[in-house]
């Protein structure tokens, strides 16, 4: 039997089993993957699924067994790779023009990877009867098993080439799949020949979450008062809109309560482009609900339903303060306590405060999640001890090696937007500059998702990466 256990005698090379599911997309062949990966930082005991989808450009299909392997890492935590209709637009058109074959990863426990986290697959593994057996399962779905998976993927796909730059990875990592790249420098750098960060060069100067949140809430802020900017009238359908959540009991279609403290949450659009007119949007239908029929109709409750991704993916709720955690911290609901210690009164929206001073804008909150969030969302409440006790978890390992990044001899570079709302310019300058030979590019031209808004982000870090940096 085929196994894709890197040490084991195999019958057939990966790349050429004929029982892996391919097809075409316009300008390449993708190959779809499954690696059977440790669940923690033993050989031994339970296992997880990791899907990859493999593409290789349509004229270079006799080159897979020597063609470079660019592999992206996702943003999140918690989402899977997007699905390519081609590779001829975007960053993949990009990476294929430099001679790259791309793994696109569902990062453990997202997409097709098995089990996908979710409230339904934890109840049913009959090893996990207990919120404290599911909440320690969940401490495995970080950075640092992600960067397992890959080194464990990265073995498998090279086994038998004999040219040792071949044999590694070029990483491309967006939001929190820089941060992966980081622990990826720290733990395993023998497996990477190139790194390109996109809006996630991480805060690994702050001593915690909290701390990563007191920077990021004056940046909501900001976006609140370019938003308002920009729509000046939605200062009133918004207090309005307010004041109908908070007299009234309102659920959308799944049964998640929509609070005022939930339409807040809509504010996370604000961190990218085209953020403000897709909320700007969701609130004239509001209005124009509440004006005709006295209530929010099921087109504008399933709209904003489907704008908040957090019930379907579990990762990103519960487990979204853990990134920012080193060995021996907690997070403790950290976005939470940033707000309600320093900035209460910017993000109040209980309408009994409000009404006292009329004209006062609502600011809408940004990727922070709260503790009543396990009560808000109807795909979070089975999971609200399991929550809790991420929340107060003391054992988080550690991510990064700052003496091991210090000594760098990895070409990275990296993006960083002086405007990005999810991730601190200031915090991400401090952490490049701990990386050897790090090609820090700063701009205020994007949001967050350059990456995906111009062709010309990708190649402009792979330009930054053709200096030598072992003379730096």
């Amino acid at each position: 039997m085929y196994s894709d256990n890197p040490g084991a005698e195999q019958a057939v090379h990966e790349l050429d089993r004929t029982d892996v599911e391919c097809y075409m997309i316009s300008g390449g062949k993708v190959f779809e993957r499954y690696f059977d990966c440790p669940l923690g930082n033993h050989p031994d005991g339970k296992r997880v699924k990791v899907f990859v989808r493999h593409i290789v450009p349509i004229d270079k299909l006799d080159q897979m067994h020597k063609l470079p392997f660019l592999l992206y890492l996702q943003g999140g935590p918690g989402f899977p790779s997007m699905f390519p209709g081609n590779v001829k637009s975007a960053w993949h058109a990009a990476a294929i023009e430099h001679g790259h074959q791309l793994l696109l990863l569902d990062q453990r426990g997202t997409g097709l990877s098995k089990p996908r986290i979710s409230w339904e697959t934890l109840d049913s593994d009959k090893d996990l009867a207990t919120d404290e057996q599911k909440a320690e399962y969940l401490t495995h779905f970080r950075a640092d098993n992600i960067v397992r998976d890959c080194e464990h993927i990265r073995k498998v796909l090279t086994k038998g080439r004999t040219d040792p730059e071949s044999q590694k990875l070029i990483l491309l990592g967006q939001s929190f799949g820089g941060f992966c790249i980081t622990t990826y420098l720290s733990l395993h750098p023998e497996g990477v020949s190139k790194a390109m960060i996109t809006g996630g060069v991480p805060p690994i100067t702050a001593p915690g979450p909290y701390e990563v949140y007191d920077r990021l809430y004056p940046r909501m802020i900001s976006r609140n008062q370019q938003y308002y900017g920009k729509y000046p009238q939605d200062v009133e359908r918004i207090r309005k809109i307010i004041k109908y959540l908070d007299q009234n009991e309102v659920l959308l279609p799944n049964g998640g309560r929509l609070s005022p403290r939930r339409f807040q949450q809509l504010g996370l659009e604000f961190g990218f482009a085209g953020g403000f007119d897709t909320v700007h949007l969701i609130v004239v239908n509001c209005e124009q609900d509440l004006a005709t029929m006295g209530k929010l109709g099921y087109n504008t409750l399933n709209a904003i339903q489907m704008q908040q991704f957090w019930d379907t993916s579990v990762i990103y709720a519960i487990l979204h303060e853990a990134i920012y955690c080193q060995e021996g911290t907690v997070s403790g609901w950290a976005a939470h306590r940033v707000r309600m210690d320093k900035y209460c009164k910017e993000f109040e929206c209980r309408w009994e405060e409000l009404e006292k001073e009329p004209g006062r804008p609502v600011y809408m909150t940004g990727e922070t999640v709260h503790p009543w969030m396990l009560d808000d969302y109807a795909e979070l409440r089975p999971l609200k001890r399991v929550g809790e006790l991420l929340a107060e978890y003391k054992g988080w390992t550690k991510l990064y090696d700052e003496a091991q990044l210090a000594k760098n001899t990895v070409p990275v570079s990296g993006i960083s937007y002086y405007k990005d709302m999810f991730v601190d310019v200031g915090l991400s300058e401090e952490c490049a500059a701990k990386i050897k030979g790090f090609q820090q590019w700063v701009t205020n031209e994007y949001t967050h998702n350059g990456l995906f808004d111009d062709t010309r982000v990708f190649a402009r870090l792979f330009d930054l990466l053709k200096g030598d940096i072992t003379d730096l």
